[in-house]
């Protein structure tokens, strides 16, 4: 089995910002298939099974944490243990300050770069194996606060590119499952140029790693 998880916030005030794009690259995938999709709670996350093509026996869970960013690790980590997931069997999708608006970057294991949902991953899951989904947001512009950054909603100017962006994370969660992480990175950690110019300051990854304000939340 496989166990795509995408990190958010729960709630419909968070629905459209940045921090819950992983939300919606799982909202997406679940839509793809001709049979609908029954989400169930459970275990702290919102869960549904979903049929990918070029899968195989495989079964794919679709995994989204209903506790906050920062205790998001908890629900993957029972969630895991349930299905008896191995981590190297798992996929996160999430936003990643440090990438452009309309770059997408695949990796397998590695740190937390300063999110805390990741982070929360990485203290409950018993290795970091993990293969990861970094779905670029870019900085706030002109030093604006990282923390109020995430929980805003994209920019209009970003609304038209974010369908696409959207299905192309879908396609790499695909990818992982179907063909392994090592095709997935090949295929889309290729060099594109961003869509919108990436903003400047040097802020935002400290108030993003979590102070003691914004830790509820992100």
């Amino acid at each position: 089995m496989w166990l795509l998880v995408g990190l958010g916030n729960p709630g419909a005030g968070y629905a459209r910002n940045r921090h819950n794009v992983g939300f919606r690259v799982l909202d997406h995938l679940a839509e793809r298939g001709k049979a609908p999709v029954v989400w169930k709670e459970k275990l702290g996350a919102a869960l549904a099974e979903v049929a990918l093509p070029g899968a195989g026996q495989d079964k794919v869970l679709l995994c989204k944490p209903q506790e906050f960013m920062n205790v998001s690790g908890q629900a993957v980590s029972r969630v895991a243990s349930f299905w008896k997931v191995p981590p190297q069997q798992i996929a996160v999708v999430y936003d990643e300050l440090d990438l452009p608006f309309g770059r997408l970057r695949v990796a397998q294991g590695g740190g937390h770069g300063g999110h805390n949902g990741v982070r929360s991953l990485l203290a409950e899951l018993p290795a970091p194996s993990f293969a990861r989904v970094r779905f670029g947001i870019g900085r706030p512009p002109d030093g604006r606060d990282a923390a109020s950054w995430v929980l805003a909603n994209f920019a209009k100017d970003e609304e038209p590119a974010l369908t696409d962006l959207i299905v192309k994370a879908a396609d790499a969660l695909v990818a992982i499952v179907t063909q392994g992480p090592t095709v997935a990175m090949n295929r889309f950690n290729a060099k594109e140029p961003a869509r919108s110019k990436e903003p400047q300051g040097a802020e935002g990854r400290k108030s993003a790693a979590g102070s003691k304000d914004d830790e509820p939340l992100n």
